[in-house]
């Protein structure tokens, strides 16, 4: 068993990391004498948002007063998922040509003086706070390499605005004579483009060697003060005055190089990437050996109750004199009352319709993931993805709701639709709204349009919406849920209960191992989140997913039938709670990441971390309560069905 699952999660990991989404065809690219209808010259860069581990508040390329680009240029279009994220990418100054080499070409100059000091402070800021660039070039971000200790080479998909010099702490790679603290800007980047020429493929041989396919983009940031003329030959850095005296000028450079390499293929190309990403090599077998683990217990713990389960069932139905029926005990005795409706059924009924609503939308986007539809490639896809699934599985919420409503014996279908359609959703958009005006207020890129907003209401009340009523049409229009056994009319007395079979100690425990079978893969996520890491262990992801599904599950059904063997009948809202519950834990590790793995600064990153927090951790409760809650019912109307009951 150990083999095939190791063996499932490679091939998933590899497909995904090895599969593009159709339509993303790769760019021929060719020297300018050679120039075809099927090949292009000039290559264009783009810039994206910059971003810092030290605040969550991102920025436009040109809110740091960088060169412009020719105003005749053209940003690409973004889509919903990037808008959302807040990437913001914009055509650049720089010219890049095919095949052709520059040393140390002026970019632009920016003057400074007095009356522009402001715009030298918003650049201050950029170098204190880390903010790191994001280039695109054809698709690929352009990279930052460097050794580690362990003498490896990790490519980063972002590099340093400028560095600092302080006391105690240096982030310049270079030597730097000066007892003060100092802030120096990396005005030149030296671009080494390497290119498949592909001189033994079919396209490759169609321009005479002279054309080619790009696979890398690396950078080396450089500080360097061009006093008199241009010579990036100086070894003098360039540093940010403190106090403005006088006028400044900073003139921006780059120099480019192109290097052949006909041993990487196109279609490989983002594996250097992904491969040097920090903390993604780690040990996969001792991951996998955990799960693994994790998977035998609760199969261990789904073994126990099943033969125990049987032995009850059997002693049940031998039972046939009203004196042997005086001596029942355990989960059999509350069968009048297991039934009967809980209290905030209402409520129970949005959460379980909303809850599935998420399980679907996440059930199918993973699919789409592994199967590479939503590779690191295809930007913004990933969010696009799953926003627009959770628009569309409006149906089931609205049918989820309105028949688990019904079976409770509410009438009040209109409040349950109204509920079903706008509760949840309400709360998540009332919260990303109040953490977009945090973003307006502060100048963030990340702060998302009017226009967006309006876009992203229209399809909550013009698709979720209508969607929703038209679930909870067929779930108010068919026969209401038949009980296996008849609920009394007047409740039974609940015996005094143990301190392991009280509600919270319950819901408290019941968290703890789904939480285990995912607080490494949430290491990743959080990374890729927080840290601008690419996540792409889709695959595995997957296999950690089901694994979660199967522990939740079999968790709830334990603990429930504790509960039933105490005469405790209150399952409904339990079930619920006791694997939702792992939504505690794993706000709790956010707190932990925030205060151990981060350095967030200032009050509105810290609100802003904490509110995206919530989102994630409504949805992931959502999502797991919903999963403890019908295997707990299916559990108990399986058990009750099967007993002879007089």
């Amino acid at each position: 068993m150990k083999h095939i699952i190791i063996a499932a999660c490679i091939l998933l990991v590899d497909f995904s990391a090895g599969f593009y989404l159709p339509g993303m065809a790769p760019v021929n690219y060719c020297n300018k004498n050679d120039l075809d209808k099927n090949c292009k010259s000039d290559i264009l860069m783009y810039v994206n948002r910059l971003n810092t581990e030290e605040s969550v508040i991102p920025y436009e390329y040109n809110y740091f007063d960088f060169c412009p680009p020719p105003d005749s240029a053209e940003s690409p279009v973004e889509n919903l998922g990037q808008v959302v994220f807040g990437e913001r990418i914009r055509p650049s100054a720089y010219k890049l040509t095919f095949m052709k080499n520059a040393t140390c070409e002026k970019l632009c100059t920016k003057r400074y003086n007095a009356q522009s000091e402001s715009r030298l402070s918003t650049l201050r800021k950029g170098i204190s706070l880390n903010y790191q660039h994001h280039w695109i070039v054809d698709n690929m971000p352009v990279t930052s390499c460097y050794i580690t200790e362990d003498e490896r080479t990790f490519c980063t998909t972002g590099f340093p605005m400028g560095c600092f010099w302080r006391q105690g702490r240096n982030t310049c790679n270079m030597n730097i004579n000066t007892d003060k603290d100092s802030l120096f800007l990396y005005n030149h980047v030296d671009l080494t483009i390497t290119y498949h020429s592909g001189a033994a493929e079919e396209w490759g041989t169609k321009f005479g060697g002279n054309g080619g396919r790009i696979i890398s983009v690396k950078v080396v940031p450089r500080s360097i003060k061009h006093d008199d003329g241009l010579d990036c030959n100086i070894r003098t850095p360039l540093e940010i005055p403190k106090n403005l005296q006088g006028d400044f000028e900073i003139t921006y450079s780059y120099s480019v190089t192109f290097v052949p390499n006909n041993t990487i293929k196109w279609s490989s190309r983002w594996d250097y990437i992904l491969e040097s990403m920090p903390h993604t090599n780690i040990q996969w077998f001792s991951i996998l050996n955990s799960l693994v683990i994790v998977l035998f217990l609760s199969g261990m713990v789904a073994m126990i109750l099943l033969r125990t389960l049987h032995k009850d069932i059997a002693r049940y139905n031998q039972i046939d004199s009203g004196e042997d029926a005086q001596e029942e005990f355990g989960w059999k005795l509350v069968h009048g009352d297991v039934f009967r409706p809980p209290r905030k059924g209402m409520l129970l009924s949005v959460l379980l319709g909303s809850g599935v609503q998420v399980l679907c939308m996440t059930l199918v986007t993973l699919a789409f993931a592994c199967l590479g539809f939503l590779s690191p490639a295809n930007r913004g896809a990933l969010m696009t993805c799953a926003m627009v699934l959770y628009v569309l599985m409006g149906t089931p919420a609205g049918y989820t709701s309105a028949i688990i409503y019904k079976s409770f014996g509410g009438e009040k279908w209109k409040s349950n639709v109204l509920l079903t359609s706008m509760l949840c959703p309400g709360f998540v958009f009332g919260l990303f709204f109040i953490m977009n005006l945090v973003l307006w207020s502060q100048g963030s890129s990340a702060a998302v349009p009017f226009t967006t907003l309006l876009a992203l209401l229209a399809l909550w009340f013009l698709v979720s919406v209508p969607l929703t009523f038209v679930g909870a049409y067929f779930g108010f229009r068919k026969r209401a849920l038949e009980h296996p056994v008849r609920t009394n009319q007047i409740p039974r007395l609940i015996p005094e209960q143990s301190i392991y079979t009280k509600p919270v100690p319950g819901i408290i425990m019941g968290g703890v191992l789904p939480f285990g079978c995912i607080f490494i893969q949430l290491f990743f996520i959080l990374n890729s989140i927080w840290s601008s890491q690419m996540y792409y262990m889709f695959g595995f992801l997957f296999l950690v997913f089901i694994i979660l599904v199967i522990t939740c599950a079999e968790t709830t059904v334990l603990l429930c039938y504790f509960h039933l063997c105490a005469e405790d009948y209150h399952w409904w809202w339990r079930s619920y709670l006791t694997s939702g519950f792992t939504a505690m834990y794993l706000f709790l590790y956010c707190c932990h990441y925030f205060y151990s793995k981060l350095q967030i600064e200032g009050y509105p990153s810290s609100f802003l971390y904490f509110g995206y927090t919530l989102i994630m951790v409504f949805l992931f409760n959502l999502l797991t309560g919903t999963i403890g809650f019908f295997a707990c019912f299916w559990f108990i109307r399986k058990i009750y069905s099967v007993v002879k009951v007089d």
